[in-house]
């Protein structure tokens, strides 16, 4: 298996002053930093980042070569799986490093997005869905289609998903890099007003996660270079599922595919979900957090309410979700989200999580998904005492 040793983490939000290239090489500089690995030891870097036409910068792989010269000709890829990309870039090294193709991996999650017009993101992650049916489609509508069909199935839930948005503000008022603080009541969540919109019936502008910019970074070595490293934390295991892309094709009461990636997981890793203290996942829209509840098994199909019910998921509970606000309050740029999920899970599991800390967790669980349901990407990471 494989070890995260370092880590680096930008702010999340609008940073005017930081292209594409300024967030890779800040992040994946103070990741190196943090690992006290040396550029030159690095046998090769994987660099997530959807892109969609977000940005010109199509072939972006190289230019983590300029956190330091002494990079120059380490093998250098970029990976794409919409807004999975960036735990599909560290599925891609941790396999290099299983293979004994690589003893040490500088992973990076970027993405520049807020120098645009919304209208302009929307159409560039647009194309993260089946074209043939879906174009046109922002991922609001996407979404919404999972909501209403979940309304109809299950009865309305405007009300759970409007305490799913306060939770999430919330807990983003312990995380210094996210892109909102600001907490908001239920209520204000719950109603539709002049600052809180009809986005695309029924989700309004607080069930919508954030157009952001930032960069996560990540080094994973080789078990055996584990112990002589600062900190270390096991990536104990993963799973990767793929469903079918046309939403035509799958049932929208049900994340399938989700729930297939975190059992694999779980199972690899022979835990149960008793056995994880917290966890970080992908509420790109607060339905998407909901679903992940069932899928994940912490209640019954239809019954997702009852994980904030019965505390179950807020701070302090059994299985606390989204400590760092998640996307829907840390903010979401596309390609750095999956390694900022586990940048936190290894924050959380070895302690230095700070105000967002879960005291005792050695067991955390990140799921990060692409497109609606579609790429599935779950990993165990477990405190090394």
């Amino acid at each position: 298996m494989v070890h995260i040793v370092g880590w680096g983490h930008t702010q999340f939000g609008k940073l005017a002053e930081m292209g594409l290239e300024d967030l890779i090489v800040a992040a994946g500089g103070e990741a190196l930093e943090h690992a006290r690995v040396a550029p030159g030891e690095v046998d090769g870097i994987w660099l997530g980042h959807f892109n969609g036409g977000m940005v010109g910068d199509g072939f972006a792989s190289s230019l983590a070569l300029g956190i330091d010269d002494a990079l120059r000709f380490t093998p250098a890829t970029r990976v794409e799986n919409a807004c999975a990309s960036g735990a599909a870039a560290i599925f891609a090294a941790r396999d290099a490093i299983d293979s004994g193709r690589a003893r040490i991996a500088l992973v990076i999650g970027a993405e520049k997005m807020t120098h645009l017009p919304t209208a302009e993101v929307a159409k560039g992650l647009g194309h993260a869905s089946y074209q043939a049916e879906e174009a046109g489609l922002s991922f609001p509508q996407v979404f919404a289609g999972f909501a209403r069909a979940y309304y109809d199935k299950w009865g309305d839930q405007t009300g759970t998903l409007a305490r799913i948005a306060s939770k999430n503000h919330a807990n983003a008022m312990n995380n210094p890099l996210a892109q909102l603080h600001k907490p908001l009541p239920v209520a204000f969540c719950e109603e539709v007003s002049e600052r809180n919109p009809m986005v695309a019936d029924p989700l309004k502008v607080t069930d919508c996660s954030l157009v952001s910019d930032g960069a996560a970074a990540l080094v994973l070595v080789a078990d055996d270079l584990a112990a002589a490293m600062p900190q270390a934390v096991h990536l104990r295991a993963s799973a990767q599922v793929n469903d079918f892309l046309p939403m035509s094709r799958r049932d929208l009461t049900a994340f399938e595919g989700p729930k297939r990636a975190m059992a694999q997981a779980l199972a690899s890793a022979g835990m149960t979900l008793d056995d994880l203290d917290v966890a970080e996942v992908h509420d790109c829209f607060t339905i998407a957090e909901l679903m992940i509840y069932e899928a994940m098994g912490l209640t019954a199909p239809g019954q997702g309410m009852r994980a904030l019910d019965e505390g179950l998921v807020m701070p302090g509970g059994k299985l606390p979700v989204n400590m760092s606000g998640g996307l829907k309050a840390k903010g979401h740029p596309v390609g750095a989200t999956g390694v900022s999920m586990h940048v936190l899970i290894a924050r959380q599991v070895s302690g230095t999580a700070d105000a967002m800390q879960v005291p005792g967790a050695a067991t955390g669980l990140v799921f990060n998904m692409g497109g609606s349901g579609v790429a599935s990407y779950a990993s165990v990471l477990e405190a090394v005492r």
